[in-house]
């Protein structure tokens, strides 16, 4: 008897940037930044940062972005960064030249990056933790509450650091 399995909705997309001429540490320094943020928030810290692995993360990320939102037809309103990984690569030799005709190995490290979107409209779990945030208000211990600050600067308070 032949069954027919049913397909799972593809929630995630996957980008992979192989052999990017940067230090695995380096980049680990800016993914671990941006792991586990939605998009918008991803690209705003990307271009903030002043970091040269900055770039490279943010062309994969602007692309796992337009690939879920063709191929998945998602707004990137609700996409996520689930999985972010960086690796070690292969690293290039190369030879500088020194004094006396001697040569010195140089090596430059290559680094490869792996980023998972997901989106989070299809996700219940994200859906309830989402609706339970709305529907829970703040409730203050007092309404109106007064700071004295004139206190502060009368006893020292602030400014009293030695």
């Amino acid at each position: 008897m032949i069954t027919k399995e049913k397909k799972k909705n593809v929630l995630e997309v996957y980008v992979f940037g192989h052999h990017i001429p940067m230090s695995p540490d380096k980049a680990r320094r800016v993914i671990d930044q941006i792991r586990g943020r939605s998009y918008e928030e991803t690209l705003m810290i990307l271009e903030l940062m002043s970091y040269r692995a900055c770039y490279p993360i943010f062309k994969l990320v602007y692309s796992a972005a337009s690939n879920a939102s063709y191929n998945m037809s998602s707004k990137e309103t609700n996409l996520i960064i689930s999985k972010a990984e960086v690796n070690a690569s292969t690293s290039t030799n190369k030879l500088k030249p020194r004094a006396r005709g001697r040569s010195y190995p140089v090596k430059k490290s290559t680094c490869n990056i792996s980023i998972v979107m997901k989106d989070i409209s299809f996700d219940d779990e994200y859906r309830e933790v989402y609706s339970l945030k709305s529907v829970k208000k703040m409730r203050w211990k007092k309404k109106h509450t007064t700071i004295g600050y004139h206190n502060m600067y009368i006893s020292g308070g602030i400014w009293d650091k030695k």
